[in-house]
């Protein structure tokens, strides 16, 4: 079991979306300051997760989230 999910920074509002087995502990990472692409802007909070069965398939929602139909799917599921 995979999980895509999409996490708000608190400092200036950016998104950052990725892929796990384990979501809670890949948000204590990020809040932990361990990944370089998040460091600078904790504290990061959860705001959307999907549940997938396949990496693969996992792989493929997190590129579409990424898109730019992705990111405006985000837009209006978050009012952002």
């Amino acid at each position: 079991m995979y999980f895509v999910y999409v996490l708000r920074s608190e400092v200036d509002g950016r998104l950052y979306k990725g892929l796990t087995q384990d979501i809670e502990n890949r948000l204590r990472e990020h809040n932990s300051g361990k990944m370089k692409s998040t460091k600078g802007y904790i504290p990061w909070v959860l705001v959307y997760q999907e549940k997938i069965e396949t990496r693969v398939e996992a792989r493929k929602r997190e590129k579409y989230l990424k898109s730019g139909v992705g990111r405006e799917f985000l837009k209006k599921y978050l009012n952002t």
